[in-house]
């Protein structure tokens, strides 16, 4: 694959992304929980996007997620991702959340994080 078509392959999603993102906007007041994967880590953040706020985080890079995440597969890792969230989307006192996974499909590490985090109690 050349650079041209690299860049058309970013841009592509970027556009797929912002269009989520401006749907969720434009559908509810509640706050974004926004989910990135890469080929090793997830992390998802609570964003309100009203006040441009960053309300909770969690990542398997954080300090006392490393612990947790050693020997577990990556779905497992998000698991434990998507419960830590819900915990501190609570005790922030948001229980409903808007799903954005942006340009990720709903499969896998994503689906394993947003089951867990409504097992754990955020609805959405």
């Amino acid at each position: 694959m050349d650079h041209l078509q690299q860049k058309k392959k970013w841009k592509k999603r970027g556009r797929k992304a912002m269009g989520i993102r401006r749907r969720l906007r434009a559908a509810s007041d509640r706050p974004r929980l926004s989910v990135h994967r890469s080929a090793k880590n997830i992390t998802v953040q609570l964003i309100d996007d009203l006040n441009g706020a960053t309300l909770a985080s969690a990542g398997t890079l954080e300090k006392d997620m490393v612990a947790q995440v050693a020997g577990k597969n990556k779905t497992e890792a998000a698991q434990i991702v998507g419960q830590a969230i819900a915990e501190r989307a609570i005790a922030a006192g948001v229980s409903d959340v808007s799903f954005d996974r942006s340009w990720h499909r709903y499969h896998g590490r994503v689906k394993a994080l947003a089951e867990s985090a409504r097992e754990a109690g955020l609805k959405f």
